[in-house]
């Protein structure tokens, strides 16, 4: 048998800032996380173990003062801040440099247009409710801004009101065209605007906000899947990312398997009929998936 991992799996940069961010800080005391550092089980645990602390929004309201909170990569609405100023806790600020830019330029479109007339623009995010990157990007629009995953979400939007498209830094850049395309197509459709000549329609403008060095990991993870005879996907029951980049292993090679653990090896191998003996098996993860849990599978393939 033959095993490699894949060396473009792994941390992206956000997330290997935000842990090393951590493992300095907690050299110099008790830290706390909002949310968990990474949607990784393992590797919270493994940081717990160090004393890392991870809490959640009703945790931060009675935080005492002076506490030491770190922000994840994913980012934070300005509320959280907010609130840790009024508490008097210290924000170690670990937020991803991308999303950070991207939260500055929706905020900037929103101050920018908030008050135009006769009604203000509509502010879109392309992503996934409820994720810890989008809550914090929905802040930086007081709320107001609208999140959609699929071109068959587009009823939500006026399409007689100026658009302003932006994306989750993790989401699919085809996602992101097909529903850049979806918008123009309806746009195209509407009817003129009261007091506008003939077949003028509202303004559409759209922003590729997608991090490329997530967005290009599909083509290097597929060829890496195309290239082994058995594909082990490491990645945490929580990420949407490694949900994403394990389809995109199957559409390669159907003969790929999810794992969070090294302790699931060996039930999800009994579902394969294959000689291990005489294969080749790769093993790859989301950008949430830390190195050393690839590792840990490794050796406990080369063993059984």
């Amino acid at each position: 048998m033959t095993i490699s991992i894949d060396s473009h799996s792994g941390f992206c940069f956000g997330v290997t800032r935000a842990i090393e961010a951590a493992e300095s800080e907690l050299t110099n005391g008790p830290l706390y996380c909002l949310g968990d550092i990474v949607h990784n089980g393992q590797e919270v645990k493994r940081l717990e173990i160090k004393g890392l602390q991870t809490i959640d929004y009703d945790d931060l309201r009675t935080l005492p003062s002076h506490s030491r909170v770190l922000l994840r990569a994913h980012g934070e609405p300005p509320s959280t801040y907010w609130i840790a100023q009024q508490r008097g806790i210290e924000i170690i600020d670990a937020t991803c440099p991308v999303v950070k830019k991207l939260q500055d330029r929706i905020r900037a479109c929103y101050e920018a247009h908030k008050n135009d007339e006769p009604q203000p623009p509509q502010i879109v995010i392309y992503g996934k409710p409820g994720h810890a990157e989008v809550i914090g990007l929905q802040g930086q629009t007081n709320n107001t801004a609208i999140v959609i995953e699929s071109a068959e979400q587009l009823d939500r939007l006026d399409f007689t009101r100026p658009i302003y498209l932006f994306s989750q830094t993790t989401k699919s850049v085809e996602g992101f065209n097909a529903l850049v395309e979806a918008i123009k197509s309806r746009l195209n459709k509407v009817s003129p605007l009261v007091g506008e000549p003939e077949g003028v329609s509202a303004s559409f403008e759209y922003h590729d906000t997608i991090c490329r060095n997530v967005a290009n990991r599909v083509a290097e993870l597929q060829a890496f899947a195309r290239a082994n005879d058995i594909v082990i996907f490491v990645g945490g029951t929580k990420s949407s990312n490694a949900r994403v980049l394990y389809e995109k292993c199957v559409e390669a090679n159907p003969n790929t398997l999810f794992i969070f653990s090294p302790d699931e090896l060996e039930e999800k191998l009994s579902t394969f009929n294959f000689q291990l003996s005489t294969l080749k098996v790769g093993i790859c993860g989301a950008t949430s998936t830390p190195l050393w849990l690839m590792e840990r599978v490794s050796e406990r393939l080369s063993a059984s």
